[in-house]
């Protein structure tokens, strides 16, 4: 199974891509940062991140994708551009007939380190430890992205399905359009 993690976010945008297999082995296809700067006009920093996850998914074509789940802070600004984000995330995933999963810090952690309230140091030396990578990704948010597919992949129905070639609903709605659209153009 191949899983493409999002770490959303406005100014850093994070991107990794796993492969991981019905045992659990995960290795790192990539892992990437989609910067934008804050002075950029707002709807200019939403297309660089669909620019740059659209790019990720047409080179690497991931079987699911794996998003931070939105939760609310204290700074309504921050919980705002990480929303946007989100979405643009989940718009191109859909659009596309990727079934996307939406996992919480919390669950991320528990997942990567076995304690959910692991600090970002503890997540970047396990997902370095469980991709078998000589340093930690950096920064946080290549290495939370990685966290999240790798964590995504771990749970066993998605691997289980992925292993025997299930397609979700929106895969299979996906297809057939391809396969519409195939007939049309010919």
């Amino acid at each position: 199974m191949r899983v493409l993690g999002i770490d959303p976010g406005l100014t850093r945008c994070g991107v990794g891509i796993v492969d991981v297999t019905a045992t659990r082995t995960a290795t790192l296809v990539y892992v990437g940062v989609i910067q934008t700067p804050p002075d950029m006009a707002l709807e200019q920093r939403l297309l660089a991140i669909a620019t740059g996850i659209a790019r990720a998914l047409d080179e690497h074509e991931p079987t699911a994708v794996a998003l931070e789940r939105v939760f609310a802070q204290h700074n309504l600004r921050t919980v705002m551009g990480t929303a946007q984000a989100s979405g643009v995330a989940l718009h191109i995933a859909a659009s596309r007939g990727l079934a996307v999963g939406l996992h919480t810090p919390s669950e991320v952690k528990a997942a990567i380190t076995g304690y959910g309230a692991a600090n970002k140091a503890q997540v970047g030396a396990m997902v370095a430890r469980v991709l078998g990578l000589a340093e930690v990704p950096r920064p946080a948010d290549a290495a939370d992205a990685l966290a999240l597919a790798i964590c995504h992949a771990w749970k066993g129905p998605a691997i289980v399905a992925a292993a025997r070639g299930v397609l979700t609903p929106a895969q299979r709605a996906w297809q057939a359009a391809e396969r519409t659209a195939s007939r049309v153009s010919s």
